[in-house]
């Protein structure tokens, strides 16, 4: 088989259409146009069948039970802001401390510190050194003035899955709401809202082969009903949850690429796992001085993050050219700053800036790893071959006793 180039392996950043998804949406764009907020006529009586059609798709898939509890927003980091927000606003008058973790995405990050500014106080998790939050942490920062605990629910750069479940038990013992960034994981791994005691959910649509400028937040409705104050002003569209003429071709996008999740995303995450571990496999029996970040076995089926110690990451990135990878989270991969999450996990600043994320997804062949498997070897060594660094450690020096001369 002829390898087609350049091969995409950073599912993690975006995903690419499905073209089943694209075949739902298409009719929603010139013939069914309708305004679901138009009520008097059947152009908007079928626009809002369609919404309500993705609401229930949307809600079955993360085991909703109800498909009122399924808010539509324009993705993720609108999600993230809306219950991070909207929770710490109405229940100001309970509360004003809130509880996250340090690798959480920018998108949760960043809401707090803007709430920190308004006078909430925000207590940020560690992780341990494969990235997980430990429950008896988020125990013992909950007070009798916490409001919110939001932890992810799996990690973007090294694909950590957290113990979800157990810190929605401590959440519900302690009667404090639970938010997940739900974003990399849903669809991919089993989950389920209720079982896990989670209150909010963000979920976007372009990370699981739906479009992009898409997503939702699940909103709890019962036991306990949350609240929020909306973001936005306008109609009081989605129950005054969020105004704002409905996007209703990505919103059907949306649900179909939930119902794909839902019926095929177990066995699609079997076959994207053998593939992810066949890559590792290869890179690991033929590459030293190989280093995992992350979980080795708690992580996304199709994720894998590696550092090839004495080869920088960017120069990495270009001799692999065409391969398309990250060498950190996507929205920040701008900045040349080694990545936070890999530094709050104690990962060294020459290790994280060695670090490459592969994300191999529902169009990665076998052929394709085999290809940058092989690929990265050869690269990884004439990299090394030019490295001072690495010629010294071969010779049995050791770095760290050596004392560098400043100019």
């Amino acid at each position: 088989m002829t390898i087609k180039l350049p091969i995409y392996m950073d599912y993690h950043a975006t995903t690419p259409v499905d073209p089943r998804v694209l075949d739902e949406m298409l009719p929603y764009f010139t013939q069914v146009f309708g305004n679901a907020a138009s009520r008097n006529h059947v152009f908007g009586w079928r626009a809002e069948e369609a919404v309500e059609h993705a609401r229930e798709r949307v809600a079955a898939l993360i085991g909703a039970e109800n498909p009122k509890e399924i808010v539509f927003t324009s993705g993720a980091t609108e999600s993230n802001n809306l219950a991070i927000k909207g929770v710490a606003e109405f229940y100001r008058e309970k509360g004003n401390h809130l509880v996250t973790s340090v690798i959480e995405h920018k998108a949760v990050l960043d809401t707090c510190k803007r709430l920190e500014k308004q006078g909430f106080e925000v207590t940020y998790l560690p992780v341990d050194r494969y990235g997980m939050v430990d429950p008896d942490d988020v125990r013992k920062a909950i007070t009798n003035r916490t409001i919110l605990v939001s932890v992810m629910l799996a990690n973007n750069e090294v694909g950590t899955i957290q113990p979800i479940a157990e810190i929605g038990k401590i959440t519900r013992e302690k009667g404090v709401l639970f938010h997940s960034d739900g974003v990399q994981a849903i669809g991919k791994i089993p989950f389920d809202v209720v079982k896990s005691n989670v209150d909010l959910l963000s979920i976007t649509a372009h990370k699981m082969y739906g479009p992009k400028g898409v997503g939702a937040l699940y909103v709890r409705r019962s036991r306990p009903r949350v609240r929020l104050v909306a973001q936005m002003d306008g109609g009081g569209h989605e129950r005054g949850n969020r105004s704002g003429t409905l996007n209703v071709p990505g919103i059907v996008g949306l649900g179909a690429a939930a119902e794909i999740m839902r019926r095929e995303g177990a066995d699609e995450s079997t076959r994207i796992l053998a593939l992810r571990e066949r890559l590792w496999k290869k890179l690991s029996s033929s590459i030293e001085d190989l280093y995992l970040n992350g979980h080795p076995e708690r992580r996304l089926p199709g994720n894998l993050n590696v550092a090839f110690a004495y080869v920088e990451g960017e120069a990495m990135m270009m001799a692999i050219k065409d391969v398309a990878v990250s060498s950190g989270s996507a929205c920040t991969s701008a900045s040349l700053e080694p990545s936070y999450v890999l530094r709050a996990m104690g990962v060294g600043e020459e290790v994280a800036h060695s670090s490459i994320r592969f994300g191999l997804g529902r169009y990665t062949s076998e052929e394709e790893v085999d290809y940058v498997a092989n690929l990265v070897t050869d690269k990884v060594n004439k990299l090394r071959a030019m490295s001072p660094l690495y010629e010294m450690v071969k010779e049995g020096i050791d770095l760290k006793s050596i004392e560098w001369t400043a100019h």
